[in-house]
Parts: structure tokens; C-alpha cells; sequence
């Protein structure tokens, strides 16, 4: 993997509002981690960066407030809120009992398997490409899909819904987490594999033990 890249603007959507446009360029900012936690910024720094007056911006600072990433300070601008201790853990809980569950549900269906691998797959094959880009703000994401398309493969509306939000929280966490060691990245990428295999082989149990071996390895 070369030279880490760790953000970029999001691309412009035609038709899209200013308050959006602020909205999607200061989360960028945060979940990519340019922005970190703690860190205190201005309506008119934002404001700037688009071109925009500060009323979208201060617009696209409540909504963010509301999701928890912003905190508000009167007169001065906004601070990035730092991730609240022991919410790591609860996301990764979360994922693990999400994932295998999944799994199981999905393993009650044989003939979707191999529709289901394929589709991993093609997840894991997007991730390589972005670890040989050395874009780890986009391997990020890609993570994420990686294991959403897991939860998809599940069938379960109500734990596809939940583990979608989580997706913010995951990719911040893995921001954090490989940003210092990208030398952790092949293995990232070599786990997804391993996975991959257990999950065609059927076996329940072993999968349950790789994916707690995997989450620690990457975040505890």
C-alpha cells in the first residue's frame, strides 16, 4: 500500500441545496478524520471552503449536532466530538452479534449462499483496489460494505436497518484504528478472505470465532 491518503471533498450532487453541500463536506471532514475530536472550527472556515454564506452552514452544524458529531459553541463555531467512551465497544458487540446472527439466518438458506459469497467477493475485490490506491479514507468505507453486504445476505430488515446505522461509527473507528498502522491493512484484507471461505464451508462456529478475532485484531 502507498502513501495514505486519509480524505477528499465529496463530489458535488446537481441540484443539491447549500445547507446539504455544508452538511456533507464538515461530515466528511470529521469522519475522515481531518477534523479530529475535540478539535474547535468556525461557520466562516466551512463557509469559505464552498464559497457560502454562513446560514447554510450553521444550518448543516445543527443537523450534525443532532448526530452526535458536532457540539455547538455559541459565538465560536462548533467542536468535533470526540467519540464517547465506550462507545467502541458497544458498536463492536453490536457488529459481532449482528454478523453472526446474519450468518446463521443466512445459512438456513443454502441456495442463496453462493449468490451471497459472490457479492463478498466483489466487496473484497473494491477494498483491494482502494488499499493499492493507498486511499484509506475509501477502504474505510469499503469495509463497511464489505460487512454490510454480510448483514444484507442475512434477510433481515430490522438488523439491516441497524447495523446501517452504525456505518458512520464504524468508519471513524476504522479511520482511527488503521490510520497509525496501515501496515494492518493486508491483514485486514486477508481476514475478509478467511471469512469468505468459512462462510461457504457452513460453519457457524468457526465463523463466530473469526470475526471476534478479527474485530480485536483490528480494534481492541
Amino acid at each position: 500500500m502507498g502513501g495514505v491518503q486519509t480524505s477528499s471533498y465529496p463530489a458535488e450532487t446537481p441540484g443539491q441545496s447549500a445547507a446539504d453541500r455544508a452538511y456533507q463536506l464538515t461530515k466528511e471532514l470529521v469522519l475522515s478524520g481531518e477534523l479530529p475530536g475535540g478539535h474547535l472550527f468556525s461557520e466562516t472556515e466551512i463557509a469559505g471552503r464552498l464559497g457560502l454564506s454562513r446560514t447554510p452552514v450553521r444550518e448543516a452544524f445543527v443537523r450534525l449536532q443532532a448526530e452526535e458529531l458536532l457540539t455547538l459553541v455559541p459565538k465560536r463555531g462548533a467542536i468535533v466530538a470526540p467519540v464517547p467512551p465506550g462507545e467502541g465497544e458497544d458498536v463492536l458487540d453490536a457488529r459481532e452479534a449482528i454478523e453472526t446472527a446474519a450468518l446463521r439466518r443466512l445459512l438456513r438458506t443454502p441456495e442463496r449462499i453462493p449468490a451471497a459469497i459472490a457479492r463478498m467477493r466483489e466487496a473484497l475485490e473494491v477494498q483491494r483496489g482502494y488499499a493499492e490506491l493507498g486511499d484509506l479514507n475509501a477502504f474505510a468505507e469499503a469495509d463497511e460494505l464489505f460487512h454490510r453486504t454480510l448483514v444484507a445476505a442475512g434477510d433481515n430488515a430490522l438488523l439491516i436497518r441497524f447495523y446501517t446505522g452504525l456505518a458512520d461509527r464504524q468508519r471513524r473507528m476504522n479511520i482511527a484504528a488503521l490510520g497509525p498502522v496501515p501496515g494492518h491493512i493486508p491483514v485486514v484484507l486477508r481476514e475478509h478472505g478467511e471469512l469468505i471461505d468459512i462462510i461457504e464451508s457452513g460453519d457457524e462456529v468457526a465463523f463466530a470465532t473469526a470475526l471476534r478475532a478479527h474485530l480485536d485484531g483490528t480494534h481492541r
